[in-house]
């Protein structure tokens, strides 16, 4: 059998979730529920956290347990990060399916979403991590500054695109 849980530890938890919306309590119990929170709860916290910024996108949520109460910190992947940048309209998640994020960002965007991305990425500098981040616009399916991320990648590589380091 495991320890004995001590509330007064810290306890990190993560959980993958659609902003602004109340998760099912189902799916957050087995992860929280041995922690001595109620899921309903922590899934509206969640949801009141996540409503304002990310509303409509999927992002992972840090929940810091301790002495039974939760603190809710949003940690952005890079594709939630680049669609957020394309502005899009709000859609509803049930009714529309299958979108395409056929926009156009640019490059200065793409740069700050790899500084917030730098201490998370394995790239020794932060021109690997616009790569990276290049890399999602692909899998997006959006372009950057009216081209294919693909070549301002390989532009990247040949020194034709300087990327600032501070």
């Amino acid at each position: 059998m495991p320890p004995k849980f001590d509330p007064s530890q810290v306890v990190e938890v993560y959980v993958r979730v659609t902003g602004g919306e109340v998760g099912a309590a189902s799916s957050l119990a087995p992860k929280i529920g041995p922690l001595g929170l109620s899921p309903k709860k922590i899934g509206e916290d969640i949801a009141k956290e996540t409503a304002k910024d990310w509303k409509g996108l999927r992002v992972t949520v840090k929940l810091t347990v301790q002495n039974r109460q939760a603190k809710v910190e949003v940690v952005p992947s890079a594709a939630a990060l680049v669609i957020k940048a394309l502005k899009e309209p709000e859609r509803d998640r049930k009714k529309t399916k299958n979108i395409k994020h056929s926009g156009n960002i640019s490059l200065d965007d793409v740069i700050e979403i790899a500084r917030v991305m730098k201490p998370r990425s394995m790239a020794k500098e932060l021109a690997g991590t616009v790569k990276e981040i290049l890399g999602t616009c692909v899998s997006v399916g959006c372009t950057v500054d009216g081209k294919t991320p693909k070549d301002l990648q390989s532009e990247i590589d040949e020194g034709e695109v300087e990327i600032p380091e501070d």
